[in-house]
């Protein structure tokens, strides 16, 4: 895992408030999880996270809670009731997640509502 001192390094290259401020959040709660996600969130852009919702629905069961340090994609459809944490959703994506009655729910957001990061896990574009 990166230090506190290289991921505010190449937090301050970014050019997306947004994104910046998502990092800083991450960082500040002291949780390996969220340091985790600042990790991958302030890695250089070829590295960005991309997930499918198809991606998603295959490896999460009936009311999991899955952070995507990155953008979900709206190719496919997600079958079960579940919480999608992630920094970016497509339009379509957000539509089709409150169609199953599932949570679209921003990094920054759980951050603030769950500092602990309990009962959450991280998928990459890997799965991992």
């Amino acid at each position: 895992m990166k230090s506190k001192t290289k991921i505010e390094k190449q937090a301050q290259r970014k050019n997306n408030e947004d994104l910046v401020e998502t990092i800083r959040a991450a960082k500040k709660t002291g949780s390996k999880f969220w340091m985790q996600v600042a990790s991958i969130l302030s890695a250089p852009r070829r590295q960005k996270v991309a997930v499918n919702l198809n991606d998603i629905d295959k490896i999460t069961k009936e009311g999991d809670s899955m952070v995507v340090p990155g953008k979900v994609l709206s190719q496919g459809d997600v079958s079960k009731k579940i919480a999608v944490v992630a920094f970016a959703f497509s339009d379509k994506t957000k539509e089709k997640l409150l169609k199953t009655k599932s949570q679209a729910i921003t990094i920054m957001e759980e951050i603030k509502k769950n500092p602990g990061a309990e009962g959450i896990r991280i998928l990459t574009n890997t799965g991992k």
